[in-house]
């Protein structure tokens, strides 16, 4: 199995949500959705995401959107003005997020369109 990075198949928004942050992850495709659904767990994000978030994951699906979005409950140190970390606003969370190398099917990839700009 190919493993490239999550961006290949899905793209991602974040925002601040108090103390923590979101990340809705959508698929680009129906295979990359169902995929994701197995493989993206809270656990695996965490994992990625620990130097940022140090409070508990959780995951809310929206299988008609193609979108997971997970809420990292401790990662903006306080939030807003309360914190003295660079984003405390959680914008660059996605971004962290699609870094993350997965091993991917190639009947995924297959049924994926990539991204503009990505072979």
């Amino acid at each position: 199995m190919p493993r490239v990075a999550l961006s290949r198949i899905a793209s991602a928004r974040s925002g601040d949500k108090g103390e923590g942050s979101n990340v809705g992850v959508m698929a680009r495709s129906k295979a990359a959705y169902d995929f994701l659904q197995r493989t993206l767990t809270t656990e695996l994000v965490a994992e990625h995401m620990h130097g940022i978030n140090s409070g508990a994951v959780k995951r809310y699906e929206a299988e008609s959107l193609g979108v997971l979005n997970f809420i990292l409950s401790d990662s903006l140190g306080g939030g807003g003005s309360a914190s003295l970390r660079t984003d405390a606003q959680g914008k660059t969370h996605g971004l962290a997020l699609l870094r993350l190398e997965l091993d991917v099917p190639q009947a995924v990839l297959d049924l994926t369109p990539a991204p503009k700009g990505v072979a």
